[in-house]
């Protein structure tokens, strides 16, 4: 199995991946059930993808989503800075939860990220939805999240882009988490993961619940027909900006 895919919900840290900045864990609690964490030198972006949750912190007391399932519905998330000690606990129905985090030294305020704008990038066979959850508008030390759900026989992340080098304005270095869902939950994606000068070009085969790790390169997404494809997208620099570069022999779809 490639090292870029992680199966089997376990969590990914800087240690386990290989690289400095970007965290995740999903975290899938049962009705009543408690999870207790320390945001420590990090700071924390939960995005409920199903359910309800109550997080509870020094910050305050939220109640957290209203959607079945990550498809149906927009985000609702939280953000909490470094040094926090946080309790969540899920709702009546359960709950699922994206834990992003990435390190700060004194992060921003603690707050409820409320559901907000929708985004359609693409057009005919790579158009796509994209929720922002905490992205350049919304304040952060390092941390940027977004949600993409493509529809069935469509591409995303597409054309193929990359963030790898610290050369803005043109580009920015980004290390980056995708975590797919897949509905129904039998079928699959395919992401594409590559350089340009093919030291890196590993297709990966990705189920409900995966998470692949984008450390450089460029990468697409595909979804087969009949196969919608979630993802949540982590994204974390040493600069906290969104600047791509496409591949230019694919640049020309656009």
């Amino acid at each position: 199995m490639s090292a870029l895919l992680v199966r089997g919900g376990e969590p990914v840290t800087p240690a386990s991946a290989g690289w400095s900045y970007v965290g995740f864990e999903a975290l899938a609690l049962a009705p009543g059930e408690r999870a207790e964490r320390d945001t420590g030198g990090t700071e924390l972006c939960i995005v409920v993808l199903a359910g309800h949750c109550l997080v509870r912190s020094e910050h305050g007391d939220w109640d957290l989503g209203d959607r079945p399932d990550p498809f149906s519905g927009l985000p609702e998330a939280a953000y909490l800075p470094p040094r926090t000690a946080v309790a969540i606990e899920a709702g009546d129905w359960g709950t699922e939860l994206g834990l992003c985090t990435a390190p700060a030294r004194t992060g921003a305020e603690a707050r409820v990220l409320a559901a907000g704008q929708v985004e359609r990038r693409g057009h005919g066979a790579h158009e796509r939805t994209i929720h922002p959850i905490l992205m350049g508008d919304r304040p952060a030390e390092a941390l940027l999240v977004c949600e993409v759900l493509t529809p069935p026989g469509h591409w995303s992340s597409y054309p193929p882009h990359k963030h790898d080098r610290d050369a803005l304005p043109e580009e920015s270095l980004l290390e980056e988490t995708y975590y797919h869902r897949i509905a129904p939950a039998q079928g699959f994606a395919l992401q594409r993961v590559y350089t340009g000068d093919a030291t890196l070009d590993a297709t990966l085969v990705v189920r409900d619940g995966d998470v692949v790790l984008v450390p450089r390169g460029y990468h697409t997404v595909s979804a087969p027909p009949g196969y919608a494809v979630y993802y949540l997208n982590v994204m974390a620099g040493p600069v906290r900006a969104w600047a791509v570069a496409n591949d230019p022999d694919h640049e020309w779809t656009l």
